[in-house]
């Protein structure tokens, strides 16, 4: 028998394109899928900048959450820098065309040869996590500054071999770094928290004398709130402190109003509101007694919203009233939930039904192609009856998605794509079974 085609949308407020073109996208690139809407993440991008009125401010997005070079290229596009966690992040941005001055890195525990990579790379702000990684970094730019070139580069270095794209304006990693602008990541528990990240105010004066005794000096003071806090008051409330704590450095230049900008996953939540932070951090800064230069970081909230997980369906049975949808993605392919949160929304195309009432919704678990217990995609989820073909919508997925998954239970990873102006393309290939084999010696 012949399976009539999927015609009718299950909650169509929510889907974020056709039918059609699921269908579409689903045969020309396979299943499961991670489609990313350009449109919309430009549009994204366009609100937060416009959000934030002070005239010195710079945005730079959290590439931790997505490091698509396609995607980063757009952040890159509309006047956006990038924010490092790591030095991968770092040599993602270089890849998809950032200029290293157009760099941020915000991250903790470097050993000596990755301080040396990030130094050699010529990033332009660096702010650091403890006394004791700005006492390494003082120590690897001291000595990067008395040293003439090293003829070789060392086996670190030598990850740069690849590098060849005309979209990667690197500095040669053997070229003598430029000094870079240094902050301190801030750790006041009143404010961050019970967190291992930063620098107390008490340290500040240590560090500003070891900044020095390299010839360098701490300009910079960044915060980071939390991980997906919605709650816009958990920002502006802190405002007026974090001025306070900036002027305890006496050559402070910039704040780094660092990430942890929430999004909406439940929809009938409450949201960050953009609007309201800017406004209420500009008329603080306005009325500070010195220029302060201020950094933006959002990551989740830029592009949580602009992608969409294509699953299909490909097992359907009934325990009691509860409906179990067996799919051909797994929870591998997505942010890990102990870390980022479990919920996402689930929306479904379904067949036409030869009854004058559509079939009323059940609870319905959503399950992945392991046997891992846990592999539920989403629980209780209100959908109607489905079939084995029908095409299923995991929401929301632009962070923590494809940057979280894995080869657990040795699954390899979807492809992902791009729709533009009513175009799409292919963005990240599809894996195979041989990725399982990469780097492995036998």
């Amino acid at each position: 028998m012949v399976k009539p085609p999927l015609e009718k949308p299950y909650n169509a407020a929510r889907l974020p394109f056709s039918f059609d073109l699921a269908q579409e996208l689903l045969a020309t690139y396979g299943s499961p899928l991670y489609v990313y809407d350009g449109d919309r993440l430009r549009q994204t991008i366009c609100h937060i900048t416009r959000s934030i009125p002070y005239s010195q401010t710079q945005f730079r997005f959290a590439s931790v959450t997505n490091g698509n070079l396609s995607l980063l290229q757009i952040f890159r596009e509309t006047g956006w820098g990038l924010h490092a966690n790591t030095p991968g992040d770092i040599y993602l941005g270089l890849h998809a065309g950032f200029h290293p001055r157009q760099i941020v890195y915000s991250g903790s525990n470097l050993n000596r040869a990755e301080m040396a990579q990030v130094l050699a790379w010529n990033i332009g702000t660096l702010n650091l996590d403890s006394l004791s990684q700005l006492q390494l970094f003082c120590e690897v730019y001291t000595e990067s500054s008395r040293q003439p070139p090293v003829p070789q580069p060392s086996p670190f270095l030598s990850l740069l071999s690849p590098l060849s794209s005309p979209l990667t304006p690197f500095s040669s990693p053997l070229s003598p770094p430029s000094s870079p602008r240094l902050g301190l990541r801030l750790n006041h528990p009143e404010l961050t928290g019970d967190s291992r990240i930063g620098v107390r105010p008490a340290e500040f004066s240590n560090a500003v004398a070891i900044a020095r005794q390299a010839g360098l000096k701490i300009t910079g003071l960044h915060f980071y709130r939390g991980t997906g806090t919605n709650a816009t008051s958990a920002f502006t409330r802190v405002i007026d402190t974090l001025l306070e704590i900036g002027q305890f450095l006496p050559d402070w230049e910039y704040l780094d109003f660092g990430g942890g900008f929430g999004y909406p996953y439940h929809h009938h939540k409450a949201a960050f509101d953009w609007a309201e932070f800017g406004r209420v951090l500009t008329d603080h800064l306005n009325h500070l007694n010195r220029p302060i230069e201020l950094v933006i970081e959002p990551g989740r909230a830029a592009i949580a919203g602009c992608a969409t997980l294509l699953t299909q369906v490909v097992s359907v049975k009934w325990q009691d009233h509860k409906q179990i949808v067996g799919t051909d993605t797994t929870v591998a392919n997505l942010s890990v939930p102990s870390v980022h949160g479990g919920y996402r929304e689930i929306v479904a195309w379904i067949a036409p039904s030869p009854f004058p009432l559509a079939p009323p919704p059940s609870p319905t678990d959503i399950c992945g192609n392991t046997t891992y217990s846990r592999d539920y995609l989403g629980r209780n989820c209100q959908l109607p009856p489905l079939q084995i073909g029908d095409i299923l919508a995991i929401l929301d997925v632009g962070a923590y998605g494809y940057a979280m998954s894995s080869h657990f239970l040795h699954r390899p990873r979807p492809a992902e794509v791009l729709l533009e102006n009513h175009r799409h393309r292919l963005i990240r290939k599809r894996e195979d079974y041989d990725i399982l084999l990469h780097n492995q010696v036998f």
